[in-house]
């Protein structure tokens, strides 16, 4: 394992230990609300906080982009740390157990390193660019599901952004037509890390931030799968719309949405 990977995870496993901790006593939490639909707990912060220490031990003059705090460290680093200390607040707050810890590092612009960590049930999912993807140190790959109607697909719904919820709408009514099935677990970065290792056979979302899904993006390419924004190209970082899958469920998925762009539904 590349060591800017090793202390990438070792600072996941350490948020993941206050998370865990935090699960046994939920109600203790302390909830706060940034916007709706969208919480932060006290573990969120001290998730954080616990990452960029870490990284911060070793890479004093890194940048960091991280939900909570924004950006820090030096601007003008061509590293860069993206980090979402506890994906799937929501569901953690409820008890539901399908939330990670996602941290990404990015060179000149370019994902290099991923991480993505679920903490309840110890799922370690690992990439560095050129090296494959891996879950527990065992290597994984994308599915080789060659059919939409044979694929399940997985998704998020629209919850902080609506003006695009009428074609999301109608996209999700075209997939369900159209595939396997659908599912929603609610953590962008552990719905990516499945399809890097073949539990989903891709996924679509809009409205997602870098931190959802940079890890999982990078996992996805190095299990040789294909990443891009609604119209198939690399942006989906700045856009922040994402499909993602096995190479022909991946262009499938695009064909599905295509005529929604058409309609106005930026990439």
């Amino acid at each position: 394992m590349h060591p800017t990977l090793n202390i990438a995870v070792k600072a996941a496993l350490r948020a993941g230990k206050i998370i865990n901790r935090a699960s046994l006593d939920l109600g203790q939490l302390t909830v706060g609300v940034k916007q709706q639909n969208d919480f932060v707990t006290e573990v969120d912060k001290a998730a954080e906080t616990a990452i960029i220490e870490t990284l911060r031990e070793t890479y004093p003059q890194h940048a960091i982009l991280a939900e909570e705090t924004g950006q820090s460290g030096h601007a003008d680093s061509e590293y860069q740390w993206i980090i979402d200390p506890l994906d799937g607040t929501t569901n953690f707050i409820h008890g539901f157990p399908q939330y990670a810890v996602s941290i990404a590092m990015a060179l000149k612009g370019v994902l290099t390193h991923a991480v993505v960590y679920d903490p309840g049930r110890n799922e370690l999912f690992t990439a560095s660019k050129g090296a494959g993807a891996f879950l527990n140190d065992k290597r994984i790959r994308v599915t080789k599901r060659a059919k939409l109607d044979e694929a399940l697909i997985g998704t998020g719904f629209p919850y902080r952004m609506f003006e695009h919820v009428d074609a999301y709408m109608a996209i999700f009514k075209e997939m369900t037509r159209r595939t396997a099935g659908l599912r929603r677990p609610g953590a962008a970065s552990l719905d990516l890390a499945y399809v890097a290792c073949g539990r989903l056979d891709g996924f679509w979302e809009f409205g997602l931030s870098p931190w959802d899904m940079a890890a999982g993006a990078l996992l996805i390419s190095e299990a040789g799968g294909l990443v891009g924004d609604l119209a198939g190209e690399a942006d989906y970082l700045n856009t922040g719309n994402i499909v993602c899958g096995a190479p022909k469920v991946f262009a499938q998925i695009l064909q599905v949405i295509a005529p929604y762009r058409k309609g106005g539904l930026a990439a």
